[in-house]
């Protein structure tokens, strides 16, 4: 078993859990109210500006020039085509790009971030990875799984969405990075793979409070 392998394992549960988070679910069929899906675009787009970041900080760790600029374009593939996902759905609802990104982040999103920007400058380039392979691979799994019976109707309101995430482009993604995690892993002492597998989880766990917060509507309690 590959050490991406082994993280998944440990994550199973988290992982099979969000497959039937009714966020996801109503996502897949279409029945998503608007508004719940509105919500979630924008504390997205906010997510974004900081995964970018995280990308960038382990192309400055990156311990070969290869890998360096592979997570330089993957810092300008999360702005430049992930948020152009965002801003045509800003379009539809007349917000301009200054409007999205100053929507405040929720408490779930907010805790996210900081524990993967927290990663980002105290870890090495393979626990870097492993913060944010979470995203890219979940992502990757709930698309396919909501296009296993084959493309969402023309007039699905979240169409868009569903074909991104299921596409093989975005898959390439999470594949590089397993790839490079099962390598990096070869050669990382014991501690360091001991963060990497509580990474890996808490990471998954946030996955699945982010469908979580967006289908409450989380806000800030007081």
């Amino acid at each position: 078993m590959s050490f991406s392998q082994h993280l998944r394992q440990l994550a199973k549960p988290i992982w099979d859990a969000q497959l039937n988070h009714p966020f996801v679910v109503a996502l897949g069929n279409g029945t998503l109210p608007e508004h719940t899906f509105k919500y979630y675009i924008l504390q997205d787009a906010r997510f974004l500006g900081d995964l970018s970041r995280v990308f960038a900080a382990g192309a400055m760790k990156a311990p070969d020039s290869g890998s360096a600029l592979r997570l330089a374009k993957l810092a300008e593939d999360t702005i430049v085509v992930e948020r152009s996902l965002h801003e045509n759905y800003g379009n539809r609802w007349k917000l301009t790009a200054n409007q999205m990104s100053s929507v405040p982040m929720a408490p779930t999103n907010y805790a996210y971030t900081r524990h993967m920007l927290s990663v980002a400058q105290n870890g090495s380039a393979a626990e870097i990875l492993v913060v944010a392979l979470p995203c890219a691979w979940i992502y990757c799994v709930v698309g396919q799984y909501l296009l296993r019976k084959g493309p969402p109707p023309k007039n699905h309101p979240y169409r868009d969405w569903l074909m991104l995430y299921a596409s093989p482009e975005f898959a390439e993604v999470q594949r590089w990075m397993r790839k490079k995690v099962d390598q990096w892993a070869k050669t990382a002492g014991t501690d360091e793979k001991r963060r990497m597998e509580e990474s890996f989880v808490i990471s998954s766990r946030y996955e699945w409070m982010f469908w979580d917060m967006a289908w409450k509507e989380e806000q800030w309690p007081v």
